[in-house]
């Protein structure tokens, strides 16, 4: 495939960005991969659609010493997540879809799902919804959020596994009841692995078929798939073999096998400058160098809040946030424990992989890294250096 045209670069204060304060994210960075609490990292911040820092710090591999590459692949996990959505929004564009269509009337093993409560099995006061499944509402949840009867039957089924087909995992996954009244609360979730599925019936295409199609030829996202290829597999970023922190290392999956599962909540490979023309286009409003994914209105729809006053269960969404389609969108100035505008929207991977855009600011950032334990710790922090370096 021929390479991409890079993205335009800027010195940081042409952009409104202090040149030593932007200097202070790699160098607080390289200080934590010199202190070996992660092993590497790339870190990119742009505004006004021009790239002010781009930077590999640390290592590649930690086992051999190979240094971080600007262009090593990373395992990106649930930011798998915002790009299903915005597949599943391209079909809704195209007339092929309503989100507040059931989800039953397109995957019928979802029919009559059960709920799983306190009184055992009980009938679904309402029907999921394809909205239900881009905000996560739809009463599913993760097996690795805790040990409740309808989590232990995820694990013991080896619902992670990505030996199914996205067909018998879907199948699978409604053979288990839910665990919450759907519309209940929000609750992170299997959700998006159903819209991967989604996505295959309605288009007659594989996910990865159609997210290649669709997605990333015209953005010219030339390394992100399912899988690396055998010729590139020389740039896979590695995490540590112990954890720095004493915790219980989480293992990461191989991307050298290509998988029959292409998990549409976490089952990508990509770069950092890949993802980043995925950032640009959301910044320009769902178009890129000619391509359009996405109408801004269909954009600015999937950014607002949906959720209301409907509760959210668990601490994965920071206070003052509400979850959009397929992102977090912060509705407060305050309340939450990190900077940041009204209106900003983001999300991260459980590897230690994570973005936001600030369309107030004419911002986004992103940091790749594969430290799955510390991951909570460089999300906050990669925030806090960001917005100290505008000016």
């Amino acid at each position: 495939m021929a390479q991409a045209t890079p993205l335009d670069t800027a010195h940081p204060a042409d952009i409104g960005l202090n040149p030593q304060r932007t200097q202070q994210v790699v160098n607080v960075l390289q200080d934590s991969a010199d202190r070996q609490h992660i092993p590497g990292a790339v870190v990119m911040v742009a505004r006004q659609g021009r790239i002010g820092l781009f930077e590999a710090i640390g290592q590649q591999d930690p086992a051999t010493g190979k240094p971080m590459r600007t262009d090593s692949i990373f395992r990106i996990y649930s930011m798998t997540k915002p790009l299903v959505s915005v597949a599943i929004m391209m079909l809704v564009e195209r007339g092929r879809l309503l989100i507040s269509d059931p989800v039953s009337r397109w995957l019928p093993e979802y029919n009559n799902q059960p709920v799983l409560g306190n009184a055992g099995l009980v009938p679904a006061w309402q029907t999921p919804t394809v909205q239900d499944l881009l905000r996560h509402t739809a009463g599913l949840t993760y097996e690795f959020l805790g040990d409740s009867p309808v989590q232990r039957e995820y694990a013991k089924v080896n619902i992670a596994s990505r030996g199914r087909s996205n067909d018998e995992f879907s199948k699978a996954l409604a053979g288990i009841p839910l665990q919450f009244q759907p519309r209940s609360c929000w609750a992170y979730s299997r959700a998006t692995d159903v819209l991967g599925r989604l996505v295959e019936v309605i288009s007659g295409q594989t996910l990865g078929q159609f997210l290649q199609h669709e997605i990333f030829d015209p953005l010219g996202m030339v390394d992100t798939g399912f899988a690396v290829p055998p010729a590139q597999q020389h740039r896979i970023v590695e995490p540590f073999g112990h954890d720095p922190d004493g915790g219980v290392p989480m293992k990461l999956f191989n991307p050298r096998e290509v998988p029959a599962m292409e998990s549409g909540g976490g089952g990508l490979m990509s770069t950092a400058m890949d993802y980043a023309r995925f950032l640009q286009c959301l910044r320009n409003g769902g178009e890129f160098e000619g391509h359009r994914l996405l109408s801004r209105h269909t954009l600015a729809f999937m950014t607002a809040d949906h959720l209301g006053d409907i509760p959210i269960d668990g601490t994965l969404l920071p206070p003052g946030h509400g979850f959009g389609l397929g992102f977090a969108v912060r509705r407060a100035a305050g309340e939450t424990p990190v900077p940041g505008s009204v209106g900003t929207y983001h999300w991260s991977g459980i590897g230690g992989t994570s973005f936001f855009v600030d369309p107030a600011q004419d911002l986004y950032a992103m940091l790749l890294t594969q430290a799955p334990n510390q991951r909570d710790h460089y999300r906050q922090l990669l925030r806090n250096l960001v917005y100290a370096a505008l000016t």
